[in-house]
């Protein structure tokens, strides 16, 4: 089934209304879904073996051969699970850029994107298609649960992201308009989005940033009213300013994150975790470090394949995401399955015999009315450290003494973590050109 696919007999009108873009393969039912897994798997795996060095290498160390995977459980059970360590080793060794995952001629693909590079070199993303990338033609139903429909306006920025998308917005029938909405360009787009009314576009932290110091002079509420939602991903925000952007400014965001590096995985109007289109990947939940599978619900590894990506696909990809995932169907209706992310594997910091994590340290830092913009770093030297250091990013135009709130955050940071704690203050954009993604924001640094 294709996006413009409809039921003999509906008309133009019902199309537009009804919730769902592709109904029948959104709420098809686990057994459905589970067939369509293992015949796209059956087919990848001769496939990859027989393609790609990588997987060829990989497989014959573990004694495994694709006659041996004869159903989702062979798949589970005996195909070994690597790591992007386990690719970057390959490439060191070889001299591949594609890490031995590349299945197909160079001529054959119509395109080479790459990662962001947050946790390290960017990799690259090798792919073939004809009518339209696979990530845009799937988010597509992500979009339509958004609001968006033909003949809407949207935003955008000139340029890509694991792909052009703005010939696939004509496809939907979306009308883009292009506007320089990065770094420093916030005023620009405020005036933007006046006189061109769209109602989308994807936000990321310094764009909100920048509204915020824009606020005083700007009835954002009123700037941002023709807005049916916006996508947010990248580099996190705390639930202060998410408070602020969803109540103040009436903006409804919806957030998006990695499905393992096989495409995204969004939020729905309900905002109840991060759909995984299982018709494009399959996702397993592990134990960290064990290829032991966790209970509906439990915390795990997100385990990725492609199932989209005939030109260099990841299978049984350990992403190195802490997520709970369920494949309980959702309160709309959708069947495929939901994760919520809880960190990364490894961002514990042990502090006095004590694991710190992200998360805690995240809110008690935006507890702070001058730090409400829940920006900071952890800077972890070694594995184990006798005092927790720290960048965290303060507001100038919200703090009148700064060594005041510098002793406050270090006794506030003490008391709720139970750990010695040496906090350095910066200024939130000083913060933001730390950062070497323009993508994401790493939470835990070295230096």
């Amino acid at each position: 089934m294709t996006s413009t696919d409809y039921s003999p007999g509906e008309t133009t009108a019902a199309l537009l209304e009804r919730r769902f873009l592709e109904p029948e393969l959104e709420t098809a039912s686990r057994a459905e879904l589970e067939a369509l897994q293992e015949a796209r798997i059956l087919e990848l795996v001769p496939y990859a073996w027989e393609n790609s060095a990588f997987y060829r290498e990989l497989w014959s160390n573990a004694g495994v051969r694709p006659s041996d995977i004869r159903s989702l459980h062979d798949f589970t059970t005996r195909i070994p699970t690597f790591e992007k360590a386990d690719t970057q080793a390959f490439r060191d060794r070889t001299g591949d850029p594609f890490g031995g995952l590349l299945c197909m001629r160079l001529a054959e693909l119509s395109s080479c994107t790459a990662t962001s590079g947050t946790t390290g070199d960017p990799e690259l993303i090798a792919e073939s298609w004809d009518v339209a990338p696979p990530l845009p033609m799937v988010t597509a139903r992500d979009l339509w649960e958004l609001g968006l429909r033909p003949g809407d306006r949207v935003m955008m920025s000139a340029g890509s992201f694991r792909n052009f998308w703005d010939e696939y917005f004509s496809l939907m029938g979306l009308v883009p308009i292009f506007v320089d909405s990065w770094i420093g360009q916030g005023a620009t787009v405020l005036r933007a989005i006046e006189k061109y009314r769209p109602v989308y576009m994807q936000l990321h932290l310094q764009a909100i940033l920048e509204f915020e110091r824009l606020e005083a002079d700007h009835d954002l509420r009123s700037i941002f009213a023709s807005m049916k939602g916006v996508a947010f991903a990248g580099q996190p925000m705390g639930q202060v300013l998410a408070r602020k952007v969803r109540e103040e400014w009436g903006l409804e965001v919806f957030k998006y994150t990695s499905a393992g590096d096989t495409g995204t995985a969004w939020e729905h109007r309900e905002h109840d975790g991060y759909t995984l289109w299982e018709d494009t990947v399959f996702p397993e939940c592990l134990e960290p470090g064990s290829t032991t599978p966790v209970r509906d619900g439990d915390v795990g590894e997100l385990v990725a394949t492609d199932l989209d990506n005939l030109a260099g696909p990841l299978i049984r990809y350990r992403s190195g995401d802490l997520v709970r995932l369920t494949r309980e169907p959702a309160p709309s209706g959708r069947s495929h399955a939901r994760m919520w992310v809880v960190g990364r594997k490894g961002e514990e910091t042990l502090v006095t015999g004590r694991a710190i994590v992200v998360s805690e340290v995240w809110t008690a830092i935006e507890e702070l009315p001058e730090l409400s913009d829940g920006m900071f770093q952890i800077i972890r030297h070694s594995p184990k450290m006798d005092r927790l250091r720290l960048r965290v990013g303060y507001a100038p135009e919200r703090t009148s003494d700064l060594a005041a709130l510098e002793g406050r955050l270090r006794v506030h940071l003490e008391d709720r973590l139970q750990v010695p704690c040496d906090p350095e203050l910066v200024t939130v954009d000083d913060l933001l050109t730390r950062t070497s993604s323009v993508a994401k924001f790493p939470r835990v640094v070295k230096a």
